[in-house]
């Protein structure tokens, strides 16, 4: 969920006398070749923006991108093909730690009282799951999978680093925070970033707005994690109920003196939910109940983004 920082990067090149401070991809790049005339340019430049209070980087969205060798589905039709993952032990411990916020609509992880026992039996989930041969599986199997898979991995590596403010304080250096682009798993001998089981692998195989309502990133801001792991069975259902709990809470969207004020997931990934301001409120007035989506109707354009990265700790109300 973590957007991708896109603009004014350092790039270190194999000869470490060079360093480039620019745009990454496209745009002009401005070279110093001597070291010590490069090391402290960028320097001076980085503590004057940061004295001045100015941003210092631009934030842009992770593209879909598919990972070709996860696009396979059942070379041989009846391998596995029935077969079902037990998400049982991701259920029970959501049940468990999972605790509803009524005014915000948002369920918060008691994070503090997870005890040994079952943070070993989380990690030993992930260690599970990681063990699995999910090209095999059907296509309805692995949607599932790599969901409960995002959100066990994301909950693990909170649980590991506790207590923290919010899930950006994890990971990450100078110029980014957070773990999404760590190499947390390993499937099928493959290393994997949470970044990769997003964008890699659920937008792009399962294209469409409802990944965003089921990936969570332990933020207040973020939609809800359930209280029940993702199965084959119910995803779509649960994937629609999801849905309609986010964009009926305040996270998800506001009117503030009657000016429409949308989550940022709607802006960092508008490209899902249609592409365009119309495109987006036709996307919420069909999960919006009756009130609110007489309200959508007659919003005259959106008018603004928020998101609370603050950690979704029942220990944050306190």
């Amino acid at each position: 969920m973590q957007p991708r920082i896109s603009w004014l990067t350092p790039v270190f090149t194999r000869d470490e006398s060079r360093v480039s401070i620019g745009r990454t991809g496209a745009g002009q790049c401005v070279t110093q070749s001597r070291k010590n005339v490069g090391y402290f340019a960028f320097i001076l430049m980085l503590v004057s923006v940061l004295l001045a209070g100015l941003p210092l980087v631009a934030v842009a969205a992770p593209q879909a991108q598919l990972w070709e060798f996860w696009k396979v589905q059942n070379e041989n039709e009846n391998q596995n093909n029935d077969a079902v993952i037990d998400h049982g032990a991701f259920t029970d411990f959501l049940g468990k730690y999972l605790v509803a916020d009524d005014e915000q609509g948002l369920n918060r992880v008691r994070y503090g009282d997870v005890s040994d026992a079952d943070r070993k039996a989380l990690s030993d989930y992930v260690d599970k799951l990681e063990a699995i041969g999910i090209r095999a599986y059907s296509r309805a199997q692995q949607h599932a999978y790599w969901i409960n898979l995002y959100n066990a991995a994301t909950l693990d590596i909170v649980l590991e680093h506790y207590p923290v403010d919010s899930i950006r304080d994890i990971g990450g250096g100078l110029f980014s925070g957070g773990p999404w682009d760590e190499k947390l798993l390993e499937v099928e001998g493959k290393k994997l970033t949470l970044n990769d089981i997003e964008h890699r692998i659920l937008r792009p195989i399962w294209p469409g707005p409802l990944t965003h309502y089921a990936v969570n990133c332990a933020s207040v801001g973020c939609p809800n994690l359930r209280r029940e792991a993702y199965t084959a069975e119910n995803l779509q259902a649960q994937l629609r109920a999801n849905a309609r709990a986010y964009v009926n809470s305040p996270r998800g969207l506001t009117f503030d003196d009657g000016r429409l004020k949308l989550s940022k997931i709607y802006k960092w990934y508008a490209v899902d939910f249609g592409g365009s301001p119309t495109a987006i409120i036709s996307h919420l007035r069909q999960f919006a109940e009756p009130a609110l989506s007489a309200r959508l109707d007659a919003a005259d354009g959106i008018d603004g983004y928020y998101y609370d990265w603050s950690l979704n700790d029942t220990q944050a109300q306190d």
